[in-house]
């Protein structure tokens, strides 16, 4: 009897997150709409409405006046039910001073505020950063702060979820044993971390060229740093310790170097980049300036896609991604010509046929992956209240 209550209360809580999920799209929904949608019968229709209502999740906008009988009731998702908040830590690719962007989005993924500004680790504590930040956008958008249900933090490294720390990151203070959980305290409320480079991939997965891939492998070629996001038909690869994608410690071999070892981060990080059109004659203070002005330099971008090559040679030699991205201000500030440098470069690396594309989106990947990954956890989080309460 205990297995059968059990499965009752998943398929309710199942029933009500493909209502839920229906709900949040644009517009609103009559019951008969939503059993066609959902494939439910009517009582169970009703039932899941008068549940998400009754939780202040769902409410009824206005009355559908144009088909015969009564007036069919429109219900649309409750915008204001919770919050999720994103907050990123990184380079913004014109420096490399660290700066935090963040935003607040509401529970139909609608943004309500965002900001961006610098700031010195050096000085300010990592803990005050983020929970001034979420402070700061909750203030802007006029909330209140418990309805903030999920934070999310974007950071240049990986976090290892089993000891709760941040490892192989840069920035003075995060890599502190008791940092997230101690943010999460502070703000009071669910907080989750995750790779920056993953979160790229996240955005991209839902709103740009990974749309459509059963997966695919993104290469972000930052200002600074490097990373890699493997992507296996919607689910991230992180590894054991969060640390899957972290392509720049791949160590390469190379007879021009002094002990015959360089790392991926020696050919293509924002030092290289620097250093490659200094030799070029390319113009340009920071790795994206660079990159900019050497999209009209054939001689530059021919190196530079040749060097990328060896890393994605390795990278598709093992995965054999239907799709590779490239993204990161680094890639985009290149654009299309090295695109079209890295696909003939990989024609002449190895016989090795996935596609590469360059990333669709123009926003800030990673906070609108951050943003996603808030709101799923939001909306996930919302519907077990549910289950927990029947």
């Amino acid at each position: 009897m205990t297995r059968l209550a059990g499965s009752s209360k998943l398929l309710r809580a199942m029933n009500e997150s493909a209502a839920l999920a229906h709900l949040l799209e644009p517009g609103g929904l009559t019951r008969a709409d939503l059993r066609k949608l959902t494939e439910l019968s009517t009582p169970t229709i009703s039932e899941v409405l008068r549940r998400l209502t009754g939780a202040g999740l769902v409410s009824v906008i206005g009355h559908d006046s144009g088909r015969p009988g009564p007036n069919a009731e429109i219900y649309a998702a409750n915008p204001d039910a919770a919050y999720a908040a994103a907050v990123s830590i990184r380079d913004v690719g014109t420096s490399h001073a660290p700066a935090v962007t963040a935003a607040l989005c509401d529970l139909t993924g609608t943004v309500r505020a965002r900001l961006q500004t610098p700031v010195d680790f050096l000085v300010t504590d990592p803990a005050t950063a983020v929970v001034d930040a979420v402070a700061a956008l909750v203030a802007e958008a006029g909330v209140a702060t418990e309805a903030v249900r999920h934070v999310q933090l974007g950071v240049a490294g990986s976090y290892d979820s089993r000891a709760e720390t941040i490892r192989h990151v840069d920035i003075p203070g995060f890599a502190r044993p008791g940092l997230v959980p101690a943010i999460a305290a502070a703000l009071g409320t669910r907080v989750g971390v995750d790779n920056d480079v993953n979160l790229a991939a996240v955005a991209e997965r839902r709103r740009g060229a990974g749309r459509d891939a059963d997966g695919f492998a993104l290469l972000w070629l930052g200002a600074d740093g490097l990373g890699l996001a493997i992507d296996l038909g919607g689910t991230l690869l992180r590894g054991a310790r969060g640390g899957a994608g972290e392509i720049g410690y791949m160590p390469l071999y190379a007879p021009d170097s002094t002990h015959r070892k360089v790392d991926l981060q020696d050919l293509i990080g924002g030092s290289a980049v620097l250093a490659l059109g200094r030799e070029h004659g390319v113009p340009g203070a920071t790795p994206v300036e660079v990159a900019t002005a050497g999209a009209a330099s054939a001689e530059f971008l021919s190196e530079l896609a040749d060097r990328i090559s060896v890393g994605l040679a390795a990278v598709i030699a093992v995965l054999d991604p239907s799709l590779v991205v490239l993204a990161g201000p680094v890639a985009q500030a290149a654009g299309r010509p090295l695109l079209d440098a890295v696909t003939t470069a990989l024609g002449r690396a190895a016989p090795l046929e996935s596609t590469v594309a360059l990333t669709t989106l123009d926003d800030d990947a990673v906070l609108l992956g951050a943003l996603d990954a808030g709101l799923h956890a939001v909306r996930e989080a919302l519907i077990a209240t549910i289950r927990e309460s029947q």
